[in-house]
């Protein structure tokens, strides 16, 4: 019996993934958004709450609502398995939660056919809100294009040219980067209380990930790359575990602020993780936060259940994420999040929270960066490392020479960081809404000028590439204005204090970003007035005016 949930599709706009592999949608979700489009389907609108667990199944043939009831409390690579063994079809792609969604856990992800995981912001809570335990797709319908000849040809060239220009992706996957990252001051260590940690980022990164654990290339579907890494540790036993392996940001979030270096361990809590649909981001930053306070003496073991939280111990941040998971023991207070936790905690523990927006912050650090300032405190989801990737710039990982930017900018000069953040800003904005993979220009070089040729093959809109990042600032500038509307405007343009604490070593030693010089800047760079809101020119600039 199904109480007060319903689901809308949306149907009938272009098509925006191309064939084969020169438009590949992000890790996260490329062939579930594929297999659905060709459904005939665009959209997904889910409202209410069923009263029992229920998984929508959508097909050519339409939408169906079926019973989950029996597929409740599994982890999330046994829901993908059992979703399609119930429905008979081996190639349909499953969007899942895990055991974490079904407790509303704050830091709850969505797993993609238990590979890829879309993991911030606690998407698999809100769907386990609904009692919808996952959505299964696979369609066959061809959506059309308007040029199929020079889309095939695009796909050809720029499948040989990502081949080539990813093979350090292909070989070392994204903890490629954490040597660089570590070395210009960009990782966080210790909860963001340290500043060098040499030996411990030689463990973590390349090539000792790779010694350690034998991992090999998990390719998304179509991927002329393949920077996923799979991984199977069998001992220490208490470690073993199979499957995707921890990329860079879970070796940073789950390892170094913690300071563990024994990837064996990180890979056990990645894959705890995975199973339960866990946001490592969160979890690793949750569980860095709650040692500092321990440390601090503002929590004993009478409220850790008699666990000793100390930096550096493996076996305890796996049981740590096992109990955020699980809603169990002292995880029970990580699990709504770390800025709520420090509300309970309270004693000031609020103050320590490294968070923009409420979002805990990803493994870059903007006392390094510092397009990052502007970058974090604007984000309109919250602290994130996806809306805009100016650290990469910044570090010299890759390059957009159509913007401007054909090498490495200068560390510590705030004269063209805000101009950083707003472009690539606009500039992931639009290709998270075109969705090919940020790692097709970030990591294997495929140039604006590329997505480009892609976009107006399939389209047939013979656009430029101002009209092209127009749409990233267009719907940067209309998130804006939702988020103001919902009182979560540019009083929350703030950065934690920890970001104004300069290092002590390292190097970004006696540096600390101007922070409201930055944010003024990146305001005006806008065309938003000094409050932090769209002037009424850019509203009508851009085309966002109320219909008279």
């Amino acid at each position: 019996m199904r109480a007060n949930c319903d689901f809308l599709l949306l149907g009938a706009a272009p098509y925006f993934a191309v064939r084969r592999s020169s438009h590949v949608r992000s890790a996260c979700t490329i062939k579930f958004c594929e297999f659905f489009k060709k459904t005939g389907f665009d959209a997904l609108i889910s409202q209410g709450r069923d009263s029992s667990p229920v998984y929508l199944w959508t097909h050519d043939d339409g939408v169906k609502i079926r019973d989950a009831s029996h597929i409740w409390g599994l982890d999330t690579y046994e829901t993908v398995n059992a979703i399609k063994k119930d429905l008979g079809e081996r190639h349909a792609s499953v969007a899942a939660i895990g055991p974490a969604g079904e407790r509303l856990v704050a830091m709850a992800c969505v797993a993609i056919d238990g590979h890829s995981f879309a993991g911030r912001c606690g998407m698999g809570a809100v769907i386990g809100s609904k009692n919808l335990k996952a959505v299964a797709a696979y369609g066959t319908k061809t959506p059309p294009l308007a040029d199929p000849e020079e889309v095939s040809r695009l796909s050809r060239e720029l499948m040989k040219k990502l081949s080539e220009l990813g093979k350090d992706l292909r070989e070392n996957g994204t903890p490629s980067g954490l040597l660089i990252y570590h070395k210009y001051g960009d990782m966080p260590i210790k909860y963001w209380l340290g500043e060098v940690w040499e030996e411990g980022a030689n463990r973590l990164g390349q090539p000792s990930y790779n010694e350690v654990l034998m991992s090999k290339p998990l390719p998304c579907l179509r991927c002329p790359v393949g920077c996923h890494r799979y991984v199977k540790v069998e001992e220490p036993e208490r470690y073993a575990c199979e499957g995707p392996s921890p990329e860079y940001e879970t070796l940073a979030m789950i390892g170094a602020v913690n300071l563990v270096d024994d990837v064996k361990a990180i890979a056990k809590a990645n894959d705890y993780c995975n199973k339960l649909g866990i946001g490592t981001i969160s979890a690793g930053a949750a569980i860095g936060f709650s040692i500092e306070c321990y440390e601090r003496g503002l929590i004993t073991r009478q409220n850790t259940g008699g666990l000793e939280l100390k930096w550096g111990d493996g076996d305890l941040m796996i049981e740590l994420v096992r109990q955020i998971g699980l809603r169990e023991g002292f995880g029970t207070i990580l699990a709504d999040g770390t800025l709520e936790a420090a509300g309970k905690i309270g004693k000031g523990a609020e103050r320590l929270v490294v968070h923009a927006r409420d979002l805990d912050f990803p493994a870059h650090d903007p006392r390094a960066c510092w397009s990052l300032v502007p970058n974090y405190a604007t984000s309109t989801r919250g602290a994130c490392h996806m809306k805009g990737v100016p650290e990469d710039i910044e570090c010299n990982v890759f390059i957009l020479p159509e913007l401007g930017y054909l090498k490495q900018t200068v560390f510590f000069h705030p004269s063209d960081k805000a101009d950083l953040a707003v472009k690539l800003q606009d500039f992931t904005t639009m290709v998270n809404s075109l969705v090919p993979c940020l790692f097709m220009p970030d990591g294997a070089c495929m140039a604006l000028t590329d997505i480009l040729n892609c976009f107006n093959a399939i389209t047939g809109l013979h656009w430029s590439i101002g009209q092209l990042m127009q749409v990233g600032e267009r719907s940067f500038n209309l998130q804006r204005l939702i988020n103001i509307r919902d009182g979560k405007g540019p009083e929350y343009d703030k950065m934690p204090e920890r970001m104004f604490e300069p290092a002590k070593k390292g190097f970004r030693k006696d540096k600390a970003p101007p922070a409201d010089a930055l944010i003024k800047d990146y305001y005006k760079l806008r065309g938003w007035n000094e409050k932090g809101a769209p002037t009424n020119q850019k509203i009508i600039e851009l085309g966002l005016e109320k219909p008279a």
